[in-house]
């Protein structure tokens, strides 16, 4: 009787190593397989264009912060500069007190920004 139960013992201990034997070998596969389709997934096909995006538009939010608090000089020549928005908001309040004047002051601010050089006539005509 005692000589059963020690190779039922034995064969309790076989079959519990095989199966973790069997069990840990199917992980590792699982494990390595999942790693190399990791390793060797090329990068999705908008990646770098996405990437690309970003950059740019981080660039024209960088340059519209830029533009509207900062000075600069548009065009010299016509004499339009920029200021600073807060400085603009202050100005557009100080000239709008009265509307008439605010207006025509406005138009007369576009006319001069959008004023095209006279042209310069053909030799021909």
């Amino acid at each position: 009787m005692k000589l059963w139960a020690c190779c039922q013992d034995l064969d309790r201990a076989r079959v519990t190593a095989w199966f973790l034997g069997i069990a840990g070998t199917f992980l590792l596969v699982g494990g390595l397989t999942w790693w190399v389709i990791q390793r060797t997934q090329p990068p999705g096909v908008d990646t770098v264009r996405a990437a690309l995006r970003y950059q740019n538009l981080a660039e024209l939010r960088a340059a519209d912060h830029a533009s509207l608090t900062t000075a600069g000089i548009i065009d010299a020549n016509k004499g339009l500069y920029r200021i600073p928005i807060t400085n603009a908001v202050a100005l557009f309040l100080h000239l709008w007190q009265d509307p008439a004047a605010g207006r025509a002051d406005l138009l007369a601010r576009v006319e001069k920004a959008t004023a095209k050089p006279p042209e310069v006539p053909s030799e021909y005509e």
